[in-house]
């Protein structure tokens, strides 16, 4: 056991200090056999923003090459699913060089020998599991399945795979696949329109109860939830796809423009239902 700091960190606290002196050093002390013995057991820290940088491009890569398995699921990739990648990598606004490096990593993804596994669970790794990162990763994938309107029995059991890698039970996984194919309902009957992929957007109002009960759906709650749960559930969502937050904890900048989507989506759904329930 490293002990030499701690004893070191006490004495000399205590000479320049007395009591309180010989705690802060201890206290120092602590923190640095801490160190040493982290540093003698081969863990290094990384620091700078290389290894951040490396993680966010891993995230794009492994983001574009799974998606590319999920649309293979239904056998060969069509026309109409390579134009929706398209349409995504044109919502994060990808210049010429990120939309070839996405193309690419679509294509490796398509390979009958692409690793999924494997690539998950590096996700995971490169995440330090973090719960919101991994969710965003899961729902780019179901996003990306449903982008034509429907999911393919195997496309959802790609999906499946998927959520049991990044930890995710069965039940959560079809809870967000209900979530998400609420909002894209909600999306398509004007609960909110994007502009040309720019950050702004249009809320409009509700006009049918088809569009109410999506809300509903898309924050994960029941149509009888009092004001209370509500709110609960909209603060939860909102600071589990807050842009800044998930850029900050590794989400590659490139994905901040759908992240910024997802909570427009969100808050559209919430003030609809505000509204319809009369909360302030």
């Amino acid at each position: 056991m490293q002990i030499f700091g701690k004893i070191l960190g006490g004495f000399f606290g205590f000479l320049f200090g007395g009591f309180f002196g010989a705690a802060l050093g201890i206290f120092i002390g602590h923190q640095f056999d801490k160190a040493k013995r982290m540093a003698s057991s081969g863990f290094t820290f990384q620091t700078g923003g290389a290894s951040q940088t490396k993680k966010q491009a891993e995230f794009f890569h492994a983001a574009f090459s799974v998606m590319g398995h999920v649309a293979k699921a239904k056998g060969q990739v069509t026309a109409q699913e390579i134009q929706l990648a398209s349409m995504m990598m044109d919502r994060m606004n990808l210049n010429a060089e990120q939309k070839k490096e996405a193309q690419e990593a679509f294509r490796e993804g398509k390979e009958n020998d692409f690793p999924l596994r494997e690539t998950l669970q590096k996700i995971r790794s490169i995440t330090g599991g973090r719960y919101d990162l991994l969710q965003f990763f899961l729902e780019l994938q179901i996003a990306s399945a449903i982008a034509d309107g429907d999911i393919h029995p195997s496309e959802r059991d790609i999906l499946h795979i998927v959520a049991e890698e990044l930890g995710f039970s069965a039940e959560q996984l079809e809870k967000r696949l209900k979530m998400q194919e609420a909002a894209f309902r909600f999306q398509r009957s004007g609960g909110f329109s994007g502009q040309g992929g720019s950050q702004q957007g249009q809320w409009q109002q509700a006009s049918s109860a088809d569009q109410l009960t999506d809300a509903y759906n898309l924050l994960g709650i029941s149509e009888d939830a009092d004001a209370k749960t509500i709110k609960r559930a909209h603060r939860k969502l909102m600071n589990e796809h807050h842009p800044d937050k998930l850029v900050a904890k590794g989400l590659p900048p490139e994905m901040m423009e759908m992240a910024k989507e997802k909570a427009q989506e969100i808050q559209g759904a919430y003030d609809l239902i505000k509204k319809a329930k009369g909360i302030k």
